[in-house]
């Protein structure tokens, strides 16, 4: 089959062969090239669809990411409009890293943006966490040492992710590995920029309280990693796990089955309101880590 690109096609599916629409007369290959065959997504920039490769012999699979802002007002559009053009530059700095998907290309077709990008085979770790249940402490520690890498190799790309979230994390099915995707909030932190008030970007269950009045910095992602274990333990929203009358957090009650004092500490670590309370970086929770496994060991002869 082929999908209709045209974002208000009423009839978009087509004859795999054909290279018009046949409802709306919109061309069906992008760049003469990338096939979209199935819509897979949509979200606040725009939409998501797989697609193939028809320059390529095996014609793998590939994702095609469409421009298309909801908001009505210029002035959001042309942030939104320049945030997705960023995430091109972003992709072609970071895409190399083996757990970042790659950037094939960019270009514009019948008044549209997209982006093409390499497709991962799996399910992302809210599907996951839907369809399996919580996470064990062994797959969370799993998770963080795997992915922790990929933080790191991002800042010093000298970029923040601004967005990490179970949705942003997939699992892909042929080997397992961990992929960190949608780098469409991520903020550059060159020059003056990391200083300056931003634009409030991000999900809010995820976000820490300095990303929130619009002043993310590196370890405002180390906040969003642990929000994101908490949710995936306990298969609760963080929201629901924060006691505001109180200013803690308690996702320690809530938990299916418990887990150890060492991974508890670095959690918390992570999740700390105050920046200069919590981990400055991923190599930093990676070393803590460390610690408290050596530390559990240490204990255990005591």
């Amino acid at each position: 089959m082929s999908y209709c690109l045209n974002p208000i096609c009423s009839t978009p599916e087509n004859l795999s062969h054909s290279d018009i629409c046949q409802t709306c007369g919109f061309a069906l290959r992008l760049k003469n090239r990338y096939r979209a065959i199935q819509a897979i997504g949509r979200g606040g920039f725009g939409r998501t669809l797989l697609a193939v490769d028809e320059a390529q012999p095996l014609k793998p699979r590939c994702v095609i990411k469409q421009f298309l802002p909801q908001s009505e007002n210029l002035t959001n559009t042309e942030k939104a409009s320049d945030l997705f053009k960023e995430e091109v530059l972003r992709l072609r700095e970071v895409g190399k890293h083996p757990n970042i998907p790659d950037l094939f290309g960019y270009c514009r077709q019948d008044g549209y943006q997209y982006l093409i990008q390499e497709f991962i085979d799996g399910r992302d770790l809210a599907q996951e966490l839907t369809e399996d249940g919580a996470f064990s402490e062994l797959k969370i520690r799993q998770l963080l040492e795997e992915l922790l890498p990929v933080v790191q190799f991002i800042h010093d790309c000298h970029i923040i992710h601004r967005d990490i979230k179970p949705a942003n994390i997939i699992r892909r099915q042929s080997d397992q590995s961990l992929f960190l995707v949608d780098l469409g909030a991520a903020k550059q932190t060159t020059g003056t920029a990391l200083a300056q008030t931003g634009t409030v970007i991000g999900s809010a269950e995820y976000v820490s309280p300095e990303q929130a009045r619009g002043k993310a910095v590196f370890a405002s992602d180390i906040y969003s990693l642990g929000a994101t274990c908490i949710h995936l333990l306990t298969g609760m929203s963080p929201f629901d796990l924060y006691n505001s009358h109180e200013g803690q957090w308690v996702w320690q009650e809530y938990l299916p089955q418990l887990v150890s004092g060492s991974l508890a500490s670095v959690l918390n670590k992570m999740l700390r309101d105050a920046t200069s309370k919590r981990y400055a970086s991923a190599t930093q929770v990676l070393a803590g880590i460390s610690f408290w496994e050596s530390y559990d060991v240490t204990a255990s002869w005591l």
